[in-house]
């Protein structure tokens, strides 16, 4: 077996855990039997040992110790009822002006990024509260799950992303520099989507109608709601904060929001043991995912790498005579594909290793190149048909919003995630800048 073409034994495993994956066996299970069959053909029981090292090393790791603190801390804050008051917030302070229900929603979007880390935590939120709210003022159904949806995955990019940090796990790369090459793009990107949403609506108000006269506040109420603001605010700075400027690492950072996540539930007088205990089961069931999608992909794609497939695919790139931008154009298309099909997870365990090296060699900055693969994902989310975001809308969404309607409400705003990303792409100062001024 040890004759055969390396990437053809890489083709073979990746067609064989589709096939597994179109009939029905779980992602994990798909990596683990293929990992497992092609490890033994290929060098016997020897190859076997190879799945207890890749373990080892894959635990053997602090930045881990991040990923639940995190995951605890958003699910805190999504059952405190901080959203429900932000909304109220942006009720009062944008429901008078066309689209303004569907601007704030973005705005809430990213703050529950910075809070969260997550992707699912801002959809099924806003999708519960915002969305009835909008369409009971006669929003376009498509217009505003388009927008929650979007807005949601902003917490890939924006910081603390729990993507980020499998990202750096892998890479081997600062998570400081990370999330701080995060900050700018995901800003851009929600003012990308404030900007369609306000032309929209400016155009056909009856996209997004204002308020009626009655249920508008004057300038002093409005300021009062910002009150909304100061908790969040204060937990979100200091988090990044001590990440950013290095006050602590991730580890310790994740604590202190983990623990601060709780005092803020305290203060708004939502915390109760029985709310404790169910985020602390969600925390260890979605950790207990991560961690098995973790150990069988690492290991999955120790082999290939094992095989010499890297050096034979930086071999065919170099002698394609591609130029290095188009490479990463092509690697951005394959991420596209894949995210069609696979879990976001298991793309970055499979695929990282294979191509972080490859973009060294290139002579490109990975952390820029961490940016553009956190976007690609959070544009994966969107696409059907299995963009998880889609289902996390559909689960929440009232009967008159069918699949399709989600599947057409998506297409402007991936479109408006291929546009930032081109714009990364070709100014890579926009994620560059931040890090290099706190960082150098």
């Amino acid at each position: 077996m040890l004759d055969l073409d390396p990437l053809l034994v890489t083709l073979g495993m990746f067609i064989s855990m589709l096939v597994l994956l179109v009939m029905g066996a779980p992602l994990t299970w798909c990596l683990l039997i293929v990992g497992t069959g092609s490890a033994y053909l290929l060098w016997g029981t020897d190859g076997l040992h190879m799945l207890a090292t890749s373990t080892f090393s894959s635990m053997d790791n602090f930045i881990l110790v991040a990923l639940p603190m995190f995951i605890f801390m958003g699910l805190m804050l999504q059952r405190s009822g901080i959203t429900d008051d932000l909304f109220s917030m942006v009720h009062k302070l944008m429901g008078g002006i066309p689209g303004g229900l569907g601007i704030g929603t973005v705005f809430i979007c990213a703050i529950l990024a910075a809070m969260a880390g997550v992707s699912g935590a801002a959809t099924v939120s806003l999708g519960v509260i915002a969305l009835p709210s909008m369409l009971k003022r006669g929003y376009d159904k498509k217009l505003v799950s388009g927008t929650i949806m979007a807005g949601g995955a902003l917490g890939f990019l924006i910081p603390p992303s729990v993507l980020m940090i499998v990202y750096a796990f892998l890479a081997r790369e600062s998570i400081g520099k990370l999330f701080a090459a995060g900050l700018m793009p995901g800003l851009m990107l929600a003012g990308i989507y404030v900007l369609y949403i306000s032309i929209r609506c400016g155009i056909n108000p009856k996209l997004g109608p204002p308020v009626a006269e009655k249920e508008r506040l004057g300038w002093r109420d409005k300021l009062a709601s910002m009150k909304a603001m100061i908790l969040p605010a204060i937990l979100i700075m200091l988090v990044l904060g001590c990440i950013v400027f290095g006050v602590t690492t991730p580890s310790e950072a994740s604590a202190i929001g983990a623990a601060g996540s709780i005092a803020l539930a305290i203060l708004y007088r939502t915390f109760n043991m029985s709310m404790l205990k169910d985020v602390l089961v969600s925390t260890t069931q979605i950790m207990g995912m991560l961690l098995w999608i973790a150990l069988a992909a690492v290991f999955f794609s120790k082999i290939y790498i094992g095989l010499g497939a890297g050096a034979l695919i930086g071999e065919l790139i170099e002698d394609s005579n591609l130029s290095p931008y188009w490479i990463i154009i092509s690697m951005l298309a394959c991420y596209f594909v894949l995210g069609m099909f696979l879990d976001d997870f298991a793309i970055v365990f499979i695929t990282i290793p294979l191509f972080v090296p490859i973009v060294r060699d290139l002579g490109f900055d990975t952390v820029w190149f961490a940016v553009l693969f956190i976007l690609s994902m959070q544009t994966a989310y969107l696409t059907p048909p299995f963009g998880y975001n889609l289902f996390y809308m559909r689960s929440v969404a009232p009967p008159e919003i069918t699949i399709y309607d989600l599947y057409k409400a998506t297409i402007p705003f991936v479109i408006l995630q291929i546009i930032g990303l081109a714009l990364i792409v070709a100014f890579p100062q926009i994620a560059l800048w931040l890090p290099n001024v706190i960082f150098n």
